[in-house]
């Protein structure tokens, strides 16, 4: 059901700091830093296959989501719902297509998107807001 785990989304309530520890004490590679509004996203790449690690200042600590592609998201949500997860929120989008937060029944979040926009894994790349 899960094809692959794409993305480590996690809070950053100080953006700069954060991409700082990521790219200068973890080595990864920023790839792209975006703005909208007073929300901040970054992304670094932390080792070659491993998933992008997303940084948000959005997120409260504690709220990070571990984000899945899979092939069909209603088939993943039937699924999960049938075996006990329940969704949080509603579906949203994200760049890249429609996604569903779930938390497992012991409380764990996780996020699950299908790959509608697939030019939009590199849609950001090189783009470093100020």
């Amino acid at each position: 059901m899960l094809e692959s785990l794409d993305y480590l989304y996690l809070p950053a309530p100080d953006i700069d700091a954060s991409i700082k520890f990521y790219t200068e004490t973890l080595g990864g590679d920023l790839l792209w830093r975006v703005r909208d509004g007073s929300t901040w996203v970054a992304a670094v790449r932390l080792a070659g296959s491993a998933p992008v690690v997303l940084l948000a200042n959005h997120l409260q600590a504690g709220a990070g989501l571990l984000v899945y592609r899979v092939n069909d998201l209603e088939a993943t949500q039937r699924t999960l719902k049938e075996h006990g997860w329940s969704i949080e929120g509603v579906r949203f989008e994200i760049p890249q297509g429609p996604c569903i937060v779930f938390r497992d029944p012991g409380g764990q979040r996780l996020a699950a998107y299908q790959l509608v926009r697939p030019f939009m894994n590199t849609h950001f790349e090189g783009r470093f807001d100020t």
